[in-house]
């Protein structure tokens, strides 16, 4: 049986309410986002919620003004948004002549960049805030989240029953939510660069390779690239930067966000399939980078690496600071020359390795390894 989960996004959505007209959830489909906001209207008094793909719901928007007067005491939240991007230019004259706080709460599955209309109408009276599938910072099971997923409703199902969730999940993701999203690229098309993806996932995309290998172009691929991570589920982690003159890999790597896809893709059905596949190291990296990246949102995020093979998995910085961290997968993790180089070139003010141990450990030269957990409970 599903119990609310605690979500990390719960009180800053609600200061952004008290702070800005209009606060739109931004994510991929059935991350939580229509149940988070149900927890926060329950605190509302007489707060609206509409889904646009519920028909009576969409009705009672065929007026949208008259219907947003109607209620401008209210706080309405309408999910779906993204199905009617026309809507943004109401919610602009609206939300100035009501001139208050906490007036609308959208929901969406697509970026602000598929939703073109929304950043251009709505600027300086809006905020956005990204809702992620469950992290290790969320939930107690750790191992079932990293086979599973954190997808509310593949979380808590039986193994078996999981896995065909996820199956389901990625047809009806490519057979009905791209095409709503106005892209005529076939589902099977699409099906098979997103499990080459995972094949790859934690890679350094090579366009060309890619486009060589699916038999379209290197721009088609791009395209592929940004619908997938304009709809949450790829991340494009970019390459770090020096001012030296080391010869570094340009091109970003780019992660599916959820494991449990990345598994569903690749037919690893069990724990035990997942320990003895190829992709255990890159997978564990995905969960590591989703967990970390989601509770440490205020930093941006790259990775390093050198033509000579010198590497970090992930740089944070925020300001002048900068914070290296390697990922293994091991519970005997070892640390190559390759990253004491790298370590050198980026002079981070803090560094350390995050692998499967129960409790943390120093390696060489003072640094240390942590598990995901404490790695999560650190103040960086």
């Amino acid at each position: 049986m599903q119990t609310y989960v605690p979500r990390q996004k719960e009180a800053l959505i609600k200061k952004h309410l008290a702070s800005f007209p209009c606060v739109v959830l931004l994510g991929a489909r059935q991350v939580g986002k229509s149940t988070l906001a149900h927890k926060i209207l329950n605190e509302y008094r007489g707060a609206i919620y509409l889904d646009l793909e519920d028909p009576r719901d969409l009705a009672k928007l065929q007026d949208p003004l008259t219907f947003l007067e109607a209620n401008h005491q209210a706080l309405i939240c309408i999910d779906e948004v993204q199905m009617y991007p026309n809507l943004f230019q109401y919610f602009r004259s609206y939300l100035d002549n009501n001139n208050r706080k906490g007036q609308l709460l959208l929901l969406g599955s697509a970026s602000r960049d598929l939703i073109k209309q929304s950043a251009e109408t709505l600027a300086g009276r809006i905020s956005y805030i990204e809702i992620s599938p469950f992290t290790a910072d969320e939930v107690e099971d750790v191992k079932t989240l990293w086979l599973q997923g954190g997808y509310p409703d593949s979380f808590y199902l039986a193994p078996d029953l999981s896995f065909d969730w996820r199956i389901n999940y990625i047809r009806t993701f490519l057979e009905r939510d791209i095409p709503q999203l106005g892209f005529n690229i076939p589902a099977e098309a699409l099906r098979r660069f997103w499990t080459m993806l995972a094949h790859l996932n934690g890679s350094v995309m090579n366009l060309s390779k890619l486009a060589s290998s699916m038999g379209v172009s290197a721009p088609t691929i791009k395209n592929y690239l940004d619908i997938l991570e304009g709809t949450f589920v790829i991340r494009r982690l970019p390459p770090f930067f020096t001012n030296t003159k080391k010869r570094l890999i340009k091109s970003p790597k780019f992660y599916i966000r959820d494991t449990g896809l990345i598994h569903c893709l690749l037919g690893i059905e069990s724990y035990n399939d997942l320990l003895g596949h190829p992709a255990l190291g890159n997978s564990f990296e995905a969960l590591v980078i989703s967990s970390m990246l989601e509770k440490f949102s205020r930093y941006d995020a790259s990775f390093y690496r050198s033509s000579s093979g010198a590497e970090i998995d992930l740089i944070l910085e925020k300001g002048n600071k900068k914070i290296a961290i390697e990922i293994k997968s091991s519970a005997t993790p070892k640390l190559t020359q390759g990253f004491f180089e790298a370590l050198k070139v980026i002079s981070p003010d803090q560094a350390f390795v995050i692998a499967q141990i129960e409790t943390p450990f120093p390696l060489k030269n003072d640094i240390w390894a942590y598990n995901l957990q404490a790695a999560l409970n650190m103040e960086l």
